[in-house]
């Protein structure tokens, strides 16, 4: 059972990182020292995903400066997701994007990590930050209609990163709690 402060589900997806020949899969382990940002999000070629996807794009820099990658995943393929990509974001695509979608084709890992609505055959919008050694440390996941905060996503993983007592609105730079 997926739960935070255990280890985090491993996986094994097709993924864009080589977006010409796809043939580069992604894996938990590949991020082995690194704090991982993982997403879900329901389908390529939507409407509330692509905000995300280029919300999370836009601040990548931030995330790699914070020692994290990030990754997005959907149930789509990985033909879906280099169309998106490619296609200009005026004719509906994504357009670029600084790190690699993967591709959940099988579903087995949006079902491990709680987020697979079974019925549709799509993944819930599932957020979750994973250590340097691969043990699940944040996860919320909401309905499909409402787009995350991808500040509020720096902030966690920054509160996360001091190993301290991070009040409600903390932020970098601010004290944290102090016991006794």
């Amino acid at each position: 059972m997926l739960q935070v402060t255990k280890k985090a589900p491993d996986f094994d997806m097709p993924s864009t990182k080589d977006i010409k020949t796809l043939k580069e899969n992604i894996r938990l382990t590949d991020y082995k020292g690194k704090w991982l940002i993982m997403f879900f999000y329901p389908l390529d070629f939507t409407f509330v995903c692509p905000t995300e996807i280029k919300a999370f794009s836009d601040k990548y820099e931030e995330f790699k400066k914070a020692g994290a990658e990030v990754l997005a995943v959907s149930t789509d393929s990985v033909y879906s997701h280099r169309a998106w990509i490619t296609t200009p974001e005026e004719k509906g695509g994504l357009g670029s994007i600084k790190f690699p979608l993967a591709s959940d084709i099988t579903k087995d890992v949006s079902r491990d990590y709680g987020v697979l609505m079974e019925e549709k055959g799509i993944a819930l919008r599932g957020l979750f930050i994973i250590d340097p050694d691969g043990v699940l440390q944040y996860q919320v996941v909401h309905a499909l209609n409402v787009g995350r905060s991808v500040d509020e996503t720096l902030r966690v993983l920054e509160a996360l990163k001091t190993g301290g007592l991070c009040g409600a609105d903390w932020k970098p730079g601010q004290k944290q709690l102090q016991v006794g």
